[in-house]
């Protein structure tokens, strides 16, 4: 008897005898390097003599900083106002862009995002162990793999040099108690968006299919059933790696709910700085009947609903199909790969099976002068994601004079377009017949009216701004910055 009992106390203590032994070595590896990765980190920089402050490391997290994205933006916009503010801060990239250099990337956001970064008080530490994370390398388990994965990658980085100020911006939470624990430095994140929501969990038991949920798992109980144990274990796992947080923002209200239920700690919310004033140059009046979709050409965009909201927009009032009054749907993206090059051939086909094809265009992988053409051309803008967690398209709509028609969720619904000093900025809606009459709505509005509207949502989108992003990013780290 008392030797069961010592087996099962044995067993249930092992693996956590283990885990601490691990994160032991990994403390003792690390500390024997400290000084030295410090002193080398240092010795790159140029610091202000007359500052009397000790230099604090902050490391960025973000293996892919050169991609050039709406998170990207994100990332610079934060160093620029840490370098900004602190004249004793040195910000570290961890990045697995290993073939760009620190002026090469420099050069880059400047010409993107027209962000200048002091360049004598940042260096570059290029990951190697990027496939580590990468979705491809995971066709099954993909969530559980890439969150393990990053860990392998975290580890690298803290090998590199450990920073006083651990900053995840792209969504690696299963580094948390990595960072914290081995490495002994404060973690902050920046959530876009969860790895897992109860949205998510919620899809799969109803059996429903989508992007997250494949058509075969849905179609069957048992591997439903299956998908669903995984889910809800990966959901405690990251609830408990979300823990170790000692500063959490957020992107939106929506992200913030589900990130504040997963991690039962309070989170902030940091809008995404957004190209608010370029975009606010942009000409309110004289716009053409176009109804314009800026996106990725990506399953969960849902573009084959924009479709069929045109097609049920031509039932409601068929004058708009020809003739002076005909209005334009013009589908605007990029094509990541073959995969999305078929959806767009998809979207072809059934934009010609509901015999709208001459009233759809695509324009996929323009260049950015004919985006900001169509931008300053276009009366609606329309966006049919699920759940979007925030919506920098939307505010991108409202800037630059469009009246937005989004779905009726999320970032879109909970922050964006929502009525600016009693005013309405635009509308909302969840299937193809409540975007027809939105979109009906915006074309028989009066001019004087819709100029109004127009007005209302570009400066309703000035909270959007990237100097508001910089103050609430600044006050949220204040208490952990030395």
């Amino acid at each position: 008897m008392l030797f069961t009992l010592f087996s099962l106390a044995l067993a249930a203590t092992l693996p956590l005898a283990l885990v601490a032994g691990a994160l032991l070595y990994f403390r003792i590896h690390l500390n024997v390097s400290r000084a030295a990765h410090r002193r080398a980190i240092l010795q790159q920089v140029r610091i202000d003599s007359r500052v009397d402050k000790a230099p604090f490391i902050v490391g960025f997290f973000h293996p892919y900083c050169n991609a050039g994205g709406g998170g990207e933006r994100v990332l610079w916009t934060a160093v620029e106002a840490l370098l900004h503010k602190y004249a004793h801060v040195v910000c570290v990239l961890y990045t697995g862009d290993v073939d760009v250099d620190k002026e090469a990337m420099l050069a880059k956001t400047k010409s993107r995002f027209n962000i200048d970064i002091p360049a004598d008080r940042l260096v570059l530490l290029h990951l190697h162990q990027r496939h580590w994370v990468e979705d491809k390398r995971y066709p099954r388990f993909t969530l559980l793999g890439q969150s393990l994965g990053s860990m392998l990658l975290g580890w690298e980085a803290l090998d590199l040099v450990i920073p006083d100020l651990f900053i995840d911006s792209m969504g690696y939470a299963f580094t948390f108690p990595l960072v914290k624990l081995a490495g002994g430095c404060a973690v902050a994140t920046y959530v876009h968006y969860p790895t897992i929501s109860t949205d998510m969990i919620e899809k799969v038991s109803a059996r429903k299919e989508g992007a997250n949920n494949h058509g075969t798992i849905a179609r069957s109980p048992a591997l439903s059933s299956a998908k669903l144990g995984y889910y809800r274990l990966f959901a405690k796992l990251y609830s408990l790696v979300g823990s170790c947080a000692d500063v959490v923002m957020v992107n939106s209200s929506w992200t913030r709910d589900h990130v504040e239920h997963l991690w039962n700690r309070p989170a902030q919310i940091v809008y995404p700085p957004c190209d608010t004033e370029a975009l606010g140059k942009l000409p309110l009046a004289n716009r053409q009947r176009i109804l314009l979709s800026i996106g990725q050409f990506r399953p969960e965009k849902d573009h084959a609903l924009q479709v069929r909201a045109l097609k049920r927009l031509f039932e409601l009032e068929p004058s708009l199909r020809t003739g002076p009054d005909s209005v334009r749907l013009v589908l605007l993206g990029s094509c990541r790969h073959k995969e999305d090059e078929a959806r767009v051939e998809a979207l072809r086909v059934l934009a010609a099976e509901l015999s709208v094809q001459d009233n759809v265009e695509f324009a996929v992988n323009v260049p950015y002068e004919l985006l900001l053409k169509r931008l300053s051309e276009a009366t609606v803008g329309v966006h049919t994601m699920w759940n979007e967690h925030f919506g920098i398209g939307v505010v991108e709509y409202m800037a630059a004079g469009l009246i937005p028609v989004a779905h009726d969720s999320a970032g879109p619904k909970m922050d964006i377009v929502t009525p600016y000093k009693g005013k309405r900025t635009g509308y909302l809606a969840h299937d193809e017949d409540g975007f027809a009459h939105a979109i009906l709505n915006v074309l028989r509005l009066p001019e004087e009216e819709r100029l109004h509207m127009q007005q209302h949502a570009r400066d309703s989108s000035l909270r959007f701004r990237a100097d508001e992003f910089s103050s609430d990013f600044m006050a949220a780290l204040s208490p952990v910055i030395a």
